[in-house]
């Protein structure tokens, strides 16, 4: 049986949740990390949403890829698909990515559904700071989400330049919310 990979490019390098055998950098070609999704529950509400990560068309993007065990292999799926599939923003697809030791593999990967109500398109670091700065849900801030995204990176050696950017951002307009207050 041909191995089983599963690609993480968010929480799930962090969090996989999930038993796995090994666990490796890995990049995925034609696909960006994003902050493309309109969060309605856990980063934002119905009236304010929030924006967490998405797997988008477009660039590269570094992230972890998990090879799972033959025999757990439906079991990690279950799970996978009842972590990301809830409102089915993101579609299941078997990704080519390639490993840190420059092995390619298949891996499954969830990317954005650009045609789900939820797609927010890809925002300037401007538009996306703006949402995220006044954006809150029932799992915290949309701040937090963004700046621990952003911590557990850099601790990865991960560069996400434009996910850096918005943090940035976020910071210096509530820098100035507070200064103006």
């Amino acid at each position: 049986m041909d191995e089983f990979w599963v690609f993480g490019y968010g929480s799930l390098m962090w969090n996989p949740g999930f038993d796995y055998e090994m666990r490796v950098g890995a990049l995925a070609r034609g696909y960006r990390r994003s902050l493309c999704v309109r969060s309605f529950v856990h980063r934002g509400t119905p009236e304010r949403p929030g924006l967490v990560l998405g797997l988008d068309r477009g660039g590269s993007c570094r992230g972890v890829a998990f090879r799972v065990a033959d025999g757990k292999r439906e079991a990690v799926l279950d799970y996978l698909r009842a972590r990301e599939l809830v409102t089915h923003v993101y579609l299941e697809r078997q990704l080519s990515v390639l490993l840190e030791d420059g092995r390619p593999v298949r891996a499954v990967g969830y990317v954005v559904d650009r045609s789900h109500s939820q797609y927010g398109g890809a925002l300037t670091v401007e538009e996306a700071a703006r949402i995220v700065q006044v954006s809150h849900g029932q799992s915290g801030p949309n701040d937090a989400y963004v700046a621990n995204t952003v911590a557990h990176l850099k601790e990865m050696g991960i560069r996400d330049h434009w996910l850096e950017g918005v943090a940035a951002r976020v910071a210096d307009l509530q820098a100035r919310t507070v200064a103006v207050a």
